[in-house]
């Protein structure tokens, strides 16, 4: 009587598979190219890219954990994907002349965002587009967590 070679079936089985995992994971984008739906819509709104949509909407989602407690900046992250990802894209704060130069951009009424002047320089991007985010981020939130968690988040960056 011949030995039967379950051995042998098993180790096909085994390679087919993992063969197949290969293929497929081939197939997918890798983790760095997944689309943020937020990113997704700032640069297509604003015409920007995606680096310089993470990188300034982390500096404004920056601004607002910083004025806001706890429990309603957690509310304003459950509204937006990937917030650690934003804020760790935030660049650093500009220089006092770059939010001089916000000011007289916008009438002095820039409040904590001409501190963004310069985050927003060193993406490649204007001062004044800091005014631009705001309101796309602001109904990004509202249409995610609710307008009282949008009201929340545009009064952290009054």
């Amino acid at each position: 009587m011949k030995p039967k070679r379950i051995g042998g079936t098993l180790f096909q089985v085994i390679v087919f598979l993992a063969a197949f995992n290969g293929i497929l994971r081939s197939q997918a984008p890798p983790a760095n190219q997944t689309t943020n739906p937020l990113v997704t819509k700032l640069c297509k709104e604003l015409s920007v890219t995606p680096d310089q949509a993470t990188g300034g909407a982390g500096a404004i989602f920056s601004l607002a954990k910083g004025r806001l407690n706890a429990a309603d900046f957690s509310k304003v992250s459950a509204a937006v994907p990937g917030m650690g990802k934003f804020l760790r894209a935030a660049p650093e704060a500009g220089s006092t002349s770059t939010v001089t130069s916000l000011n007289s951009v916008v009438g002095g009424q820039a409040g904590g965002l001409a501190s963004l002047a310069g985050s927003f320089q060193s993406l490649g991007l204007s001062p004044s587009m800091v005014g631009k985010f705001v309101p796309v981020l602001q109904n990004y939130i509202g249409s995610k967590g609710g307008s009282s968690t949008a009201a929340m988040f545009a009064g952290a960056l009054k």
